[in-house]
């Protein structure tokens, strides 16, 4: 009986609970987006991960309100915004040993608010880069990015 009932409540459970995939480094700040996004632009350049483009995704999003109707932001979110950084150095640290793992430079990180909190997500670089000679420079460059993360999400939560 109790197999068939775990078996409902899996079935049952909306999509928003399901784990995050493993490629996917999820944070979660209680905090608003504007909060979080500056501590994780500051956690970022601090990092020598310097932002060359920001966009508001929510706001491009908002424009086609009239064409998607009842489409558009089913999850009601606050916000989305997208970091992209760049770091020179790594930047040729992996041309150097792959040149093929350029197609990840640069890097993104992007923003969801809702509800008041911000979830912070980095699609792990290390994941393409598996079997790659250049998987070395790739996984420190991961850690740097999370630990950055880490520490802005943090600074956006006064911890």
């Amino acid at each position: 009986m109790k197999k068939c009932q775990l078996a409902l409540l899996m079935i049952l459970l909306p999509p928003a609970v399901l784990a995050t995939p493993p490629g996917i480094l999820r944070l979660e700040a209680r905090a608003s987006m504007d909060q979080t996004y500056e501590a994780v632009h500051a956690a970022l350049e601090q990092a020598r991960f310097w932002v060359v483009f920001e966009a508001d995704l929510g706001s491009n999003l908002a424009t086609f309100a009239e064409r998607w109707g009842e489409d558009l932001n089913r999850n009601a979110l606050g916000g989305i915004r997208s970091i992209v950084v760049c770091n020179a150095w790594y930047a040729n640290q992996v041309s150097n040993a792959d040149p093929d793992l350029l197609a990840l430079c640069p890097l993104r990180v992007n923003l969801v608010e809702k509800d008041g909190e911000t979830r912070v997500l980095f699609a792990r670089p290390t994941v393409t880069a598996a079997g790659s000679p250049g998987i070395a420079v790739v996984e420190e460059v991961e850690r740097e990015i999370e630990a950055a993360l880490r520490a802005g999400v943090a600074a956006a939560q006064g911890q």
